[in-house]
């Protein structure tokens, strides 16, 4: 019977020590995947920073977005992704969880996809519109609903009024043509 014990304690031992190894070395994996994810994508920012990127995006395209600090983000996560896969590989549980964590980010790539362009293809497609039936032109004077603006510039997703008061708003070419849209005056008849 102690014989018996002993051997059991011996494989209980031997048993929760390689477990108890491979949690730990997937936890040390995990954590040297964050710290590099982080580092690489603040190193990332960093380099986009110095270049302008956002900058020189909105100077060519005349769309201000974030460029840099997606860029990053995604590098970072990517990492991450990249990091937690070798934890789970080290824990032997890797296939399994790899669909599962494939197929959670794959969804939170969509939705964000989705939620990201699902007011800029409507600006877009409203701007084409606009630009292609030239109803309203650069330094035209509007109302819509109860603002009432000079046309400084036309982009393909907005539309940038200046009011009386010198205020500037920028207007998502979607809710101008949903809106009622007045042509006031011409671009010579107004006074700031």
């Amino acid at each position: 019977m102690v014989a018996f014990s002993i051997d059991l304690i011996a494989y209980l031992y031997t048993a929760f020590r390689n477990v108890f190894t491979e949690l730990v070395a997937a936890i040390i994996i995990l954590l040297i995947g964050f710290i590099f994810g982080r580092m690489a994508g603040k190193i990332i920012l960093k380099i986009f920073k110095e270049i302008e990127l956002n900058r020189l995006l909105k100077k060519t395209t005349g769309i201000k977005v974030s460029l840099a600090e997606l860029i990053s983000k995604s590098i970072t996560y990517f990492i991450y992704f990249i990091f937690i896969i070798a934890a789970l590989e080290k824990l032997n549980i890797s296939a399994v969880a790899f669909n599962l964590l494939a197929g959670g980010v794959i969804i939170i790539i969509i939705i964000s996809i989705f939620l990201s362009i699902k007011d800029f293809i409507p600006n877009i497609i409203a701007g084409i519109y606009i630009t292609q039936k030239a109803f309203v032109s650069k330094g035209d004077v509007i109302k819509i609903d109860n603002i009432e603006g000079k046309i400084i510039d036309l982009q393909l997703n907005t539309i940038k009024l200046e009011t009386k008061k010198g205020d500037m708003l920028f207007i998502p070419n979607s809710i101008l043509l949903k809106s009622k849209l007045t042509k006031v005056k011409t671009k010579k008849s107004w006074k700031s």
